[in-house]
Parts: C-alpha cells; sequence; structure tokens
C-alpha cells in the first residue's frame, strides 16, 4: 500500500466534474496527476501501452481505468470514485435510500427498521409538533438494539455504502478539493478509507445523530418538504484524508 503523503497533491487548475479526471488519465502520457496516479496503483509507466478511462454511472464507481500492458497485453481495470469538495468540512453524502431499501438488503429486523424510520419521519410522532424522533429520543432499550445492531453489521454496512458490491465495487478514492485558485487530490486504496473512515463502534451522539466511526447516519432532509426528506443518507467528510499528511 502506498502510503497517504504519497497520495496527496495540489494543482494550480480547477476541476469540473468526473470527465476532468477522465480527460487526465485518458491524456496520462503529458499528464503528470494521471502518471502520479498510476504510480500510487502500482503500475511502471515505462509498462504501459494504453490507458482508457470512461464515466460509470448508477454504481459507488464512478470513473473505471482500463489499463494495458505493453508486453503480455493484458488490461487491468482500476474503478475509482470521485469525491469533490471545496472547502475544509466539505460533507459529501455517500448513500441514500429509503430505509425499507436497505432493511431489504442487510435483513434488518423489523424492530431496527422502525427506528430507523421514525428517526427519518417516515413514521411520525405521536407528537405533532415533531418531524421526526432523534436517537436519544428513544427509550435507553431500543437505543441499546439500535446500536447493538449497527455494531454487529459494521462491516458489511460500512462496505456497502462505501465500496459497493460487484464488479463496479469502488477500488480507490479520489478525492478533489477546489481550493481558490488550487485544486489539489488526494488518491487512496478503498480497503485504507473503509477503515478509515468506518473504524469505531457506533454511537448515538449528544444531539442525536448516530455515527460509525466517521460516518454519520442521518435523515436527508430538505426536499422542500418533499417525502424524499424521510430518506436515511450517510455522509462523510472526504477531505479528512488530507489531513493525514
Amino acid at each position: 500500500m502506498k502510503t497517504i503523503k504519497e497520495g496527496s497533491q495540489t494543482a494550480i487548475y480547477g476541476f469540473k466534474n468526473e470527465f476532468d479526471i477522465i480527460c487526465k488519465f485518458n491524456n496520462w502520457k503529458i499528464d503528470k496527476d494521471a502518471q502520479h496516479w498510476l504510480k500510487i496503483m502500482d503500475y511502471k509507466l515505462s509498462e504501459i501501452e494504453y490507458v482508457e478511462a470512461i464515466k460509470i454511472s448508477g454504481f459507488k464507481t464512478d470513473v473505471q481505468v482500463q489499463v494495458t500492458i505493453k508486453l503480455t497485453k493484458k488490461i487491468d481495470v482500476e474503478n475509482i470514485q470521485i469525491k469533490l469538495v471545496s472547502n475544509p468540512k466539505g460533507y459529501n453524502q455517500i448513500d441514500k435510500r429509503w430505509v425499507e431499501k436497505y432493511a431489504e438488503m442487510w435483513n434488518i429486523p423489523k424492530n431496527i427498521t422502525v427506528l430507523f424510520k421514525k428517526y427519518t419521519g417516515e413514521i411520525k410522532p405521536t407528537d405533532l409538533k415533531k418531524k421526526r424522533l432523534l436517537a436519544n429520543e428513544f427509550s435507553e432499550q431500543e437505543q441499546t438494539a439500535l446500536v447493538n445492531w449497527i455494531n454487529s453489521n459494521k462491516s458489511m454496512i460500512v462496505s456497502d455504502i462505501l465500496k459497493g458490491r460487484g464488479k463496479f465495487a469502488a477500488e480507490w478514492m479520489l478525492v478533489v478539493q477546489k481550493l481558490k485558485n488550487n485544486t489539489r487530490y488526494i488518491l487512496q486504496p478503498m480497503n485504507f478509507c473503509l477503515n478509515f473512515f468506518g473504524n469505531g463502534d457506533a454511537i448515538i451522539t449528544p444531539r442525536g445523530s448516530i455515527r460509525i466511526g466517521k460516518i454519520t447516519i442521518q435523515r436527508k432532509g430538505g426536499d422542500a418538504g418533499r417525502n424524499t426528506a424521510n430518506m436515511l443518507q450517510f455522509k462523510i467528510n472526504p477531505a479528512l484524508l488530507f489531513d493525514l499528511n
């Protein structure tokens, strides 16, 4: 695994979206950033014949990079998740679904599903002045049950919301941070990110939110009062990876 320091860099130009990253990889012969990323992925530039990057939609992978090796003609595939942040506290939604979808995916027991729905406001409180219940408003028994279930399934939860499953599961996280006239990057293996963001027991915070390590679990909110505000979402601050340098 490459060191964290090796994964970070700063550029003097801006960043628009994933297509900028695609363009950089496709121009790897002259693009110093792309060359740096390929080295982090353990490629020797002298052995690369061709690189093609394409956009992937609907999966945890945003950009797929296909690398052809000269001698063997072997094509390696690297799945990269792109996180764009514009400030040091650039919280980023990493997953959002209706509670029932998570219940199906993770086989969540009915009592825990109900708690999540009360937490998001999908099941309304008896107090009509409230939109939903905070996690610290559950009974002590309910809080214990919720935290215990999350801790028992933490590895699966963190992997699914960050890495995903199947052939388009993300293997790398590339964080792009725009700072005034500069743009800086950090590329880390997804397995490192799973541990970095997900390490730590699930807790209910004093403000009534739910956290797993550096991952926040909360009601989506917003959406001008539409029902979609009652979805469950997971958020991280990708910019924290820069603090490790």
